[in-house]
């Protein structure tokens, strides 16, 4: 059995009521895939910082998951010469 590990940095700045994170994958080979993420509260909703930290990085984290998927689906296509589409979900 083989382990292989890739790291995940996340940033998370909040200005005001806009939270914005940014998310930093290491793949092999030391690729980078960066997500971008940002949550907004509205004027009359409570103050509640983790919501917006949590609403901003996982879609941080969607926006990597899609970069990658993308490559994987290029990467499949440029192997086998087939249009593969995005890869489905396991």
């Amino acid at each position: 059995m083989r382990t292989k590990k890739w790291n995940v940095e996340i940033v998370i700045t909040e200005s005001d009521r806009t939270t914005q994170a940014e998310a930093r994958l290491r793949g092999r080979n030391a690729e980078l895939y960066v997500g971008q993420g940002t949550a907004h509260r509205n004027r009359t909703d409570p103050d509640i910082p983790h919501i917006g930290d949590e609403l901003a990085v996982a879609r941080a984290l969607s926006g990597v998951s899609h970069e990658l998927l993308q490559e994987v689906a290029e990467e499949i296509e440029t192997r086998t010469g087939e249009h593969e589409g995005r890869p489905r979900k396991s």
